[in-house]
């Protein structure tokens, strides 16, 4: 049992993206505590790479034993694999969500598009984890909304620059252009550079003529 000290230190950082809409949806929340804080995100890490790498076959033990914590700190932080899971994604969307401020302020189709390559990067994992999700939700839950939600006002904006600019076409729909960005993204058996060459063709398809 872990025991707080003195000396453990608070965790303390920005507000989520998706913590207050979230909040009643999803029961985990990360630690204060330091020690407890760092278990959680070894947690997470190692979650992420098992499931993207090994799917159903991923067992909680398993990924106790990769984040180096016992099953028993696994358990404390997500009683079941849906919440593990849940934890995970809302992560990851979270974290491309923050992306979105590496490219504000400088040329909107310049930041536009380098938003979505990394949306592109990012695809691939938010399938392989909504693939395991929809065994216990289906794509309406209050999870996948949230999440979609979340893009939309993050990505959004850098968009409506962009079509300001003169740069995108008006007629452009935000979600329309990140299902197809992740449609491109997760093409079965691409070959190499495959991938990058259909998604400079579709980006170039969203310009402005």
């Amino acid at each position: 049992m872990e025991s707080a000290s003195a000396s453990s230190g608070n965790y303390t950082e920005d507000p989520s993206v998706l913590s207050s809409e979230l909040a009643t949806s999803i029961p985990t929340q990360r630690p204060k505590r330091a020690d407890a804080a760092r278990n959680y995100d070894k947690l997470l890490a190692a979650a992420l790479e098992a499931f993207t790498s090994q799917g159903e076959d991923a067992s909680l033990e398993g990924i106790a034993r990769r984040a180096d914590v016992g099953i028993g700190t696994l358990y404390r932080n997500f009683p079941t694999r849906q919440a593990l899971l849940e934890a995970v994604y809302v992560e990851e969307v979270e974290g491309i969500c923050r992306a979105v401020q590496e490219f504000e302020g400088g040329d909107p189709w310049q930041a536009l598009t380098g938003w979505l390559r990394r949306f592109a990067d990012y695809a691939t994992t938010k399938k392989a984890l909504a693939g395991e999700l929809m065994a216990y939700m289906d794509e309406g839950s209050e999870v996948f909304l949230q999440c979609r939600h979340a893009l939309k006002a993050a990505g959004g904006p850098l968009l409506e620059a962009a079509q300001r600019s003169g740069d995108v076409r008006p007629d452009v729909r935000f979600m329309d252009v990140v299902r197809m960005i992740g449609g491109i993204a997760t093409i079965p058996n691409a070959e190499p550079g495959q991938v990058d060459r259909i998604l400079a063709v579709a980006l170039d398809g969203l310009r402005a003529r």
